[in-house]
């Protein structure tokens, strides 16, 4: 489902949503090739990280986690299914 929007590939460019390479330890809304949301740029301005925890969160409800943020997903119900993605993640950094 995330790669309907998301590349992964360092250096791709981004589609509708922002290329996800070296996402985990990047700063929320930290690829300068993307336009974000306000609520993102103000998760960024507050020094706001993508971290497993905060990304695990975000994956389960992306509008609790980040109220009026962009993003069309209504996130992953599964748990298995978010720690997949952020173990996917972690081992592209």
């Amino acid at each position: 489902r995330c790669a309907s929007c998301h590349a992964i590939v360092a250096g791709a460019p981004a589609g509708p949503g922002p290329n996800l390479a070296g996402l985990l330890g990047r700063r929320i809304a930290g690829d300068p090739e993307f336009d974000y949301s306000p609520a993102l740029q103000e998760a960024r301005e507050a020094g706001g990280v993508w971290d497993a925890a905060m990304l695990e969160r975000f994956l389960a409800d992306p509008e609790e986690a980040l109220p009026g943020n962009w993003m069309g997903a209504n996130g992953l119900r599964a748990e298995a299914d978010r720690l997949a993605v952020v173990g996917y993640l972690q081992s592209l950094r």
